[in-house]
């Protein structure tokens, strides 16, 4: 399942997820982040992730696609919201890896802290 989320950062791209991402799903998210980098030039990420069960592999798919097309260096911040301890890794892996990219991740507590990161200048 995915919603679409207003965090009030104009420049953000915001999602709520769980269960298992669909292609159609995918597309949706990818969607509302070209029309932010078609508006902005750089934007952010936000996403919050209550439960996961896995992504399609087509979906992957559509994902890597827009990776070829658009690059990552449009993407200037990352905040990811879960209670996920082994997505808190996998962020703080990615954050090492790309290094033109703010990654960071928050407790479903910390949501506010989240969008006030996105929010930094």
């Amino acid at each position: 399942m995915l919603e679409m989320l207003d965090i009030g950062v104009e420049q953000a791209a915001a999602y709520r997820l769980a269960g298992k991402i669909t292609e159609a799903e995918m597309k949706q998210v990818l969607a509302a982040i070209k029309e932010k980098i078609e508006s902005y030039g750089k934007v952010y990420l936000y996403q919050e992730i209550d439960s996961f069960t896995g992504v399609e592999f087509d979906a992957m798919v559509e994902k890597f696609k827009f990776l070829f097309e658009n690059g990552i260096k449009n993407i200037n911040r990352v905040a990811v919201v879960t209670d996920k301890q082994w997505l808190h890794k996998i962020v703080d892996f990615e954050d090492k890896l790309f290094k033109n990219i703010d990654m960071q991740c928050f407790s479903l507590k910390e949501k506010e802290q989240a969008i006030e990161f996105l929010r930094l200048n």
